[in-house]
């Protein structure tokens, strides 16, 4: 290193972000990612705000608005953000809306339990929105602010917000149009976003939510009360399917920590365990789920050998073997709760484990005692699941042989040379044409490519033993390193994993799109830790290629890409139309969509763990016309190559 790099490295090197710019300049750190997923989060932030009033006993209705100019109102009837003057020197209100962990979530006096403890939920709003506008009503006076891009607009005078009316209501409204600088796209996920106001009303039985959809071309009004709590979840989210238990509900407190359930057993070999804390659901579960998860695998067994099911020589059913056509819902209260990450996808409290280990067992020891009727089908559930585990366990040995993978003739896998997980990388791509481009191009270093000859076997209609014998994807479970999980049992180690990226590679059309599809179900049903742990990708190769008489070359992904420019470019120009991967050379496969430097990757993530099990059934399973109803509702959703 020279001298001179390292004297311009100095005190004006250092840069101190003031304020709300760290959440502009780093978005994802605060709300996940600046996708739809992260514009929805605005509207969770805001909710959790009002929910955590109905928490402490203030608030019974929230209001939900998704304005037609895209902008989003959320109204409660609590108590109103204080406007009192702050030690800060101005309202409470402002230091609420423009300072990073500042709130009444830190003080216990005025929140027991809480979601929104980082304090950062709506200075991060107000700092990711284009406007942000506030209506407090609050002793018998109705008060205004508002912002732009996180900044104050209005001057207050001593401080202090000017109050705009009079009113006997108490209550917050926040009006507020999400960034286009920001986000990637600003059209409301309306599903995802009902979806979550549901279950915010299957966990509070004594909260009503309106939602008004006026940003949709057709429009939607709903009403989310539902006072059957828990047990209504459960009996919403097995409403297609055969219930063969009631639904079976516990409640009680634990050192401190509120602890509900609730559970019933359907007659699909499928399990579905849903965590909340503080009324936020934790996609990725926690402590209170792995709490629930123990005890309520020892109680099962300790019947079973009870009542003669298991002898003395037999092992115990494992977890998956009794949870086998489980639906759960676990919902805790926690003064403190810890969360991994701002989204608090997952619990971190030991305290959580023990406090749902304690109810739980207890409860449901009490329960069993005197419904022997529902016991005795929940351990035939386990029998029947730890029959079946047995037997595929031997299929599998004999269909997944140990195989070492390298480069070969034979269009299948074209290894990297590093050993280390983290660097590597895997591209899976369709086609001969296609495969033989991306192993000349790759950087053999750390990028391995893996052929597939056509679409894979739809797994969501195949059987398990067609799923194993299926080449392409015994390739794959293989290649990827950390095994297979198919329900039954667990095989599945992601601490084996051999790449740190999974990119599909397909084609940008419907095959392509298909084929995408296909992967992503075989990964969402039997290795869904890769895309929760956030290890598969989507390659973006581009759709033309601009070549103008004078002037820089210029790739363009899609036809928005080409639109602008279109507009933009003056002079002539020559469009080569990319119909697939195997019409690129070597290099223009490298510039385009191998290159870390240059390519485009798109993340697969999972927002709402139960609409994206619901809606992979719904797509790739075998009943037509709930298919068919579900593409015409989306089809003006939908990106057409026409």
């Amino acid at each position: 290193m020279n001298d001179s790099s390292q004297n311009s490295y100095d005190a004006g090197s250092i840069e101190v972000l003031e304020g709300l710019e760290p959440v502009r300049m780093r978005p994802g750190m605060y709300i996940g990612s600046v996708s739809r997923r992260g514009l929805n989060h605005l509207i969770y932030e805001i909710v959790d705000n009002s929910v955590d009033e109905h928490l402490a006993g203030y608030c019974n209705e929230i209001h939900v608005k998704l304005n037609a100019d895209g902008s989003a109102l959320v109204s409660d009837n609590g108590r109103g953000i204080p406007v009192d003057m702050h030690s800060k020197g101005v309202s409470a209100e402002r230091v609420v809306f423009t300072t990073l962990h500042a709130g009444g979530k830190f003080d216990t006096s005025s929140y027991k339990t809480s979601g929104g403890l980082h304090g950062v939920g709506s200075s991060v709003v107000n700092a990711l929105s284009e406007w942000l506008d506030v209506t407090i009503k609050r002793g018998g006076s109705i008060y205004h602010d508002r912002y732009s891009r996180g900044k104050p607009v209005l001057e207050l005078e001593k401080g202090l917000l000017p109050v705009v009316g009079r009113t006997r209501e108490t209550g917050t409204t926040v009006c507020f149009l999400p960034d286009s600088e920001i986000f990637e796209r600003t059209d409301w996920g309306t599903d995802e976003i009902k979806s979550r106001l549901h279950e915010t009303a299957y966990l509070n039985p004594d909260l009503t939510i309106y939602y008004t959809d006026e940003f949709s071309k057709e429009g939607e009004s709903a009403v989310f009360h539902e006072p059957e709590g828990l047990s209504g979840f459960i009996r919403g989210l097995n409403a297609s399917k055969e219930a063969i238990t009631d639904v079976i509900c516990f409640s009680g407190e634990e050192d401190g920590i509120s602890v509900e359930g609730a559970l019933q057993y359907t007659s699909e070999f499928h399990e579905t365990v849903m965590g909340f804390c503080n009324n936020i659901y934790n996609a990725e579960g926690g402590t209170h789920i792995t709490g629930f998860k123990t005890v309520f695998t020892g109680i099962m067994n300790t019947y079973a050998r009870e009542l003669g099911l298991l002898k003395e020589k037999d092992a115990n059913f494992t977890g998956t073997d009794i949870r086998n056509g489980l639906c759960a819902v676990i919902s805790i209260k926690h003064p403190a709760p810890r969360f991994e990450g701002q989204t608090k996808t997952r619990l971190d409290n030991q305290d959580a484990s023990r406090a749902v280990s304690k109810v739980a067992g207890d409860e449901l020891t009490r329960y069993f005692d005197r419904n022997l009727d529902t016991l005795k089908v929940v351990l035939s559930c386990a029998e029947k699941a730890a029959k079946i585990r047995l037997t595929e366990a031997k299929v599998k040995t004999n269909m997944l042989t140990k195989q070492k993978f390298s480069f070969d003739s034979n269009g299948k896998l074209a290894g990297c040379e590093s050993r280390d997980a983290s660097k590597c990388e895997i591209f899976i791509v369709e086609g001969d044409s296609a495969g033989g481009s991306a192993k000349t191009a790759r950087d053999r270093r750390f990028q391995a490519i893996l052929p597939i000859r056509g679409k894979i076997l739809n797994v969501e209609k195949a059987s398990i033993d067609k799923i194993l014998a299926n080449a392409e994807i015994k390739t794959m479970i293989n290649a990827f390193g950390c095994g297979f999980s198919e329900g039954y049992g667990n095989d599945f180690d992601i601490s084996r994993l051999r790449y740190d990226k999974i990119v599909i590679m397909a084609d940008a059309d419907v095959d392509g799109a298909h084929i995408c599809t296909l992967l992503l179900t075989l990964f969402y049903r039997f290795m869904p830790e890769l895309i929760y742990e956030g290890h598969v990708y989507i390659a973006m190769p581009p759709l033309y290629k601009a070549i103008p008489a004078r002037g820089q070359e210029e790739y363009l992904y899609d036809d928005a890409a080409l639109a602008r420019y279109r507009k933009k470019h003056k002079g002539s120009f020559t469009l080569q139309r990319y119909k697939g991967l195997g019409e690129m050379d070597a290099q223009q496969l490298w510039e385009t969509t191998l290159n870390p430097e240059t390519r485009i990757l798109n993340k697969v993530e999972i927002d709402d763990a139960r609409m994206a099990s619901d809606i992979t059934g719904l797509l790739m399973g075998p009943d037509v016309e709930p298919r068919r109803q579900f593409i015409y509702r989306h089809a003006a959703d939908a990106d057409l190559d026409i």
